[in-house]
């Protein structure tokens, strides 16, 4: 689908595997962090906010922040990490007036109207502060990729197969520019490695996975698995985290 945000089955999927997201969705790098919390806001909403990796982040930092998150079972787990999330989609969130600093969004934004989020950004963020979207991508090295490539093209060929760089949604989104003003964006470089279980257990936490159904679904798990003990147990792959700031005009 063009437009993820339409499809709200598939964007209501991640409570279903809340645990399984924050134990094995890649941390933001340190790199990110600071620059963020380098703006020194003194407020911040964390949209999207998930179990919170972002957030938690933010407030290990010192910083203050509010989550908003749609699903009652990853507040729940973002809760646990010890931070304040009202549960609701941010278009219809009731801001009650308040205004913030800087405004986050980690590998959400995809799930928000654009429209109606750019405009709901423009109304809390307090002007000249900062609008701040943020996603991670990763690629598997050889022959792991080939090996993907393969289990997929039999078993789930509709289905991704890892994060690429960069996906198409990270594109202008509509109603930026009449509201929101120097725009600069970022990438932060990092790499990392994944045993089995952890590659299994990222992937199948993608929402796409969610809609194969038990049965496809573990079978997939079970073959990606037994690729990767064959290829030495591990995953390598290099990644990064594509960051787009804007300024409320």
């Amino acid at each position: 689908m063009d437009e993820p945000h339409r499809d709200r089955a598939r964007a209501g999927s991640f409570g279903s595997v809340a645990e399984q997201y924050d134990r094995y969705r890649p941390v933001y790098p340190d790199g990110l962090i600071d620059d963020l919390a380098a703006l020194r806001p003194a407020q911040v909403l964390d949209v999207g906010c998930g179990t919170g990796k972002a957030a938690a982040a933010l407030v290990r930092r010192g910083l203050s922040v509010l989550g908003v998150e749609p699903d009652e079972k990853m507040a729940a787990v973002a809760r646990g990490h010890g931070m304040p999330i009202e549960v609701a989609a941010f278009e219809t969130w009731e801001d009650a007036g308040r205004q913030f600093d800087l405004l986050t969004c980690g590998a959400a934004w995809h799930w928000i109207d654009p429209a109606l989020g750019i405009a709901k950004a423009a109304r809390v963020l307090r002007r000249g502060r900062t609008l701040a979207r943020f996603w991670n991508y990763e690629v598997p090295d050889e022959p792991a990729a080939s090996a993907f490539e393969t289990v997929y093209g039999r078993l789930a060929p509709e289905a991704t197969r890892y994060v690429p760089s960069p996906p198409s949604h990270w594109a202008d989104p509509p109603g930026e520019s009449d509201t929101f003003s120097a725009v600069e964006t970022r990438i932060y470089e990092w790499s990392r490695t994944l045993s089995a279980d952890e590659w299994v257990g990222m992937v199948t936490t993608f929402s796409d996975h969610q809609r194969l159904g038990r049965v496809r679904l573990t079978a997939l798990q079970l073959a990606l698995g037994t690729a990767i003990e064959t290829l030495g147990g591990v995953v390598h792959v290099r990644g990064g985290t594509y960051l787009r700031l804007a300024r409320r005009a």
